[in-house]
């Protein structure tokens, strides 16, 4: 680790809880300060007692040094040192403000993993101008995995190298006095979906999770070919190709996102090749995108989501802008919503509306097909949705903290894909696709049926044709004959 840090500007870590991390980098810190006059070394950790804790380790180990390795301290806080030498560390939270105004040799973010998404966005946005400024600036970013989030992407990127940053991972079971023994106790003591994140530094999301945790560590993103104003593009459109949108719409606040999903129905299984989410734009102007994009997708299909004010953007989609592919819904009783035209009789309403019935069926549909690799997905904020997509008394929501508007456009498209409408559209039915690849394995699973001839039936019962033409007759054993 040592050397990785002092020979590399960017390095990441995913090490185990209690593997002596933060004492050896706190250790490098300290010989950098006093050996380099006149640098900056900034400490950010998820909360500021941490990185407090961090400086008061640093503090302590100077404390033990022989005097004549020590500088003459200038400035002692629980939040800032400063020596003789004019070296300063500083400890403070990760957040958009820590390091603003301030020029920086060494940035060391410890436990980036539980950093909220928005603030690490934010944080990285502003202090990468102090990063790049300078050909000797380092950063180390250390953490325990905690979800799909940035620290996810960095090391993704890191181990597949599409950044700079020099991965470093430590097995649990390099730490010495931890042996399989060991690791059965603490499952004892845990749980084993804990274990796992916590020290087999596995990227798992909130437990319970709609798609189960195997399926989601499976699923790998791909860098969109194109990115603007909040539009990803994975594919773009195909001659020949069927394209659905699902959309999702906000009241337009920080905490909630305008969003809509691109699907390329054609041919099972299906893909998702864009996506937009943006959590400033208003509803007025989210039609006009939506139209933008679904005229450049061949004229796709779309299906708008009408609970609070999205009714005002489908009313502004088929009325102001004319767009003809609108898919509309009309209410048949105990059968509930059935997509359709707009000609299927009843009260047509344009778009769907999500009922607790509507959410039950989409999200089961939408874990078999992603289960089942019927459904591709490989943009990184779905899949971190996903991750964080648990169940909450007897529905699924998104847990504390995060957001759930794409899986929204998902489990929508999923609970379509049952529509009897949308087999017309696309010409694919994706039920009997499944059933029809999972026969052979049921008809193994399943014991024969048998059936008991006691006299009282016709005596052709049994008989049976086979599809080859065959015809097959139970064997009957006559009174008094001899077997």
């Amino acid at each position: 680790m040592i050397g990785t840090f002092h020979n590399n500007r960017f390095t990441i870590c995913k090490l185990p809880r209690q593997s002596g991390k933060s004492t050896t980098i706190i250790a490098y810190l300290l010989h950098y300060v006093l050996f380099n006059p006149s640098v900056n070394v900034a400490i950010l950790a998820n909360k500021a007692a941490t990185a407090r804790d961090l400086l008061g380790r640093l503090q302590l180990a100077y404390e033990h040094l022989p005097k004549w390795l020590q500088q003459g301290v200038m400035s002692w806080n629980k939040g800032s040192l400063e020596l003789e030498n004019g070296s300063k560390i500083l400890a403070s939270s990760t957040s958009a403000s820590a390091v603003r105004g301030g020029s920086y040799n060494i940035i060391f973010l410890d436990e980036f993993a539980y950093v909220p998404a928005n603030v690490a966005e934010q944080f990285f946005s502003s202090v990468y101008p102090t990063i790049s400024s300078g050909k000797t600036t380092k950063v180390m970013i250390v953490s325990t995995p905690h979800g799909m989030n940035m620290f996810y992407k960095l090391w993704v990127d890191a181990e597949e190298g599409r950044n700079e940053y020099i991965p470093i991972e430590v097995h649990w079971s390099e730490v010495p006095g931890r042996d399989e023994a060991w690791k059965q106790q603490t499952i004892k003591n845990t749980s084993e979906s804990q274990f796992n994140t916590e020290f087999e530094c596995e990227f798992l999301g909130s437990i319970d999770t709609l798609i189960t945790p195997t399926k989601l560590k499976q699923l790998t993103y791909r860098n969109p070919i194109q990115s603007n104003a909040g539009l990803d593009v994975h594919v773009h459109p195909e001659d020949g190709h069927t394209y659905m949108i699902t959309a999702d719409v906000s009241r337009g606040t920080s905490n909630d996102y305008s969003a809509f999903v691109v699907i390329d129905v054609t041919e099972i299984p299906y893909r998702v090749v864009a996506k937009f989410r943006d959590n400033e734009i208003k509803p007025l102007l989210f039609p006009a995108k939506i139209y933008d994009v679904a005229r450049a997708y061949k004229h796709a299909f779309v299906m708008v989501e009408v609970n609070d004010i999205g009714e005002q953007v489908a009313n502004t989609l088929q009325f102001d802008l004319e767009y003809d592919n609108l898919i509309m819904a009309s209410m048949r009783g105990r059968a509930g919503q059935i997509l359709g035209g707009g000609f299927s009789g009843g009260r047509a309403q344009l778009g769907v509306r999500t009922t607790k019935a509507v959410k039950r069926i989409g999200c089961s549909n939408l874990k078999q097909m992603v289960e089942d690799n019927k459904l591709i997905i490989e943009d990184l904020e779905i899949i971190t949705e996903l991750s964080t997509f648990i169940i909450k008394g007897q529905s699924f929501e998104a847990d504390e903290g995060c957001n759930d508007d794409l899986v929204a456009c998902l489990f929508m498209f999923a609970w379509a894909t049952d529509q009897q409408y949308f087999k017309e559209l696309s010409d694919q039915d994706i039920r009997a696709t499944m059933m029809k690849e999972q026969q052979d394995m049921l008809e193994q699973d399943m014991a024969p049926f048998g059936f008991v001839l006691d006299g009282l039936e016709e005596e052709n019962i049994g008989n049976m044709v086979d599809d080859y033409g065959t015809r097959w007759n139970p064997v009957v054993r006559d009174y008094g004959s001899d077997w």
